[in-house]
């Protein structure tokens, strides 16, 4: 006999789930908050990831979260994300950052749960032609 658990207040533990990605993002704009105090610290941190530094104070700010739905993009895609991660790891780090400034979330979460990604990324997706480059260069 298979019994199947229900969270029993899916609302609340959405809001708790909430909650904790926020909390987490102000910590993490705290500690960005820490480095710019120290002005030569964060360009330093920007340096190393490749970015500006008012580009690592935006990433911040959009949470830890803001490029999920690429991994889901490139899956839907055919683009194996470890290989290339593995053979480019500063183009994937680019499409995150791309991924994380995108004002098209919404669209691309509808396209992905709808199964339709693959075939429309191209009218909405900011990543769309290294996409492009990468799936017709392997």
């Amino acid at each position: 006999m298979t019994t199947t658990q229900h969270e029993p207040y899916p609302f609340v533990t959405k809001v708790i789930e909430l909650f904790g990605h926020w909390l987490k993002q102000r910590r993490e704009l705290n500690e960005l908050m820490e480095f710019a105090a120290d002005p030569g610290e964060l360009e330093r941190v920007a340096r190393e990831l490749n970015v500006t530094p008012a580009d690592l104070e935006r990433l911040v700010r959009q949470g830890s979260q803001s490029a999920n739905e690429l991994p889901y993009t490139l899956t839907a895609l055919g683009i194996d994300e470890t290989a290339l991660r593995r053979a480019q790891p500063a183009l994937l780090r680019d499409m995150e950052r791309v991924c994380s400034f995108c004002t098209h979330k919404r669209r691309c979460h509808e396209e992905l749960a709808a199964g339709t990604a693959a075939t429309n990324y191209v009218e909405y997706c900011e990543n769309a032609d290294t996409i492009d480059i990468v799936r017709f260069k392997s």
